[in-house]
């Protein structure tokens, strides 16, 4: 597949309510974890992704670092970024799939200032509704 065609794969929600840096994430995450891009593969600049999606490039930059961090892109001085198969040792663990998630979740609310109990609170008052 087009690795230039991949980008166009990705689209930004401005009005989801979604960060725009969790659209990223997610997405490329899918991309990566359902094989359209295979390890290997070289991942568009930042520069390149943020201007092909029109957003910060501080954004793209953060979402690169967060995945690089989960083991699913290695970026490497003067050569770019590549996709890496470093994540898959924790595939198939639906522990860490939802660890990760809640982790994400936490880091969210801590950047929108809200304290601990609250947090929680949020949590069991939306379990709530579900049940």
């Amino acid at each position: 597949m087009d690795k230039a065609n991949q980008t166009i794969q990705i689209t930004i929600d401005a009005d989801s309510g979604i960060p725009i840096w969790l659209q990223l994430r997610n997405r490329l995450v899918y991309l990566i974890s359902s094989g359209g891009f295979a390890p290997g593969d070289k991942l568009p600049t930042v520069r390149e992704l943020a201007v092909s999606l029109g957003i910060n490039y501080n954004t793209v930059s953060k979402v690169y670092q967060d995945i690089e961090r989960d083991g699913y892109i290695a970026s490497f001085r003067g050569r770019g970024t590549f996709v890496s198969d470093a994540y898959l040792k924790n595939e198939g663990s639906a522990e860490n799939e939802a660890d990760s998630l809640i982790d994400d979740f936490i880091r969210q609310c801590r950047e929108l200032g809200i304290p601990r109990q609250e947090i929680s609170a949020l949590v069991e008052r939306r379990l709530k509704l579900t049940e």
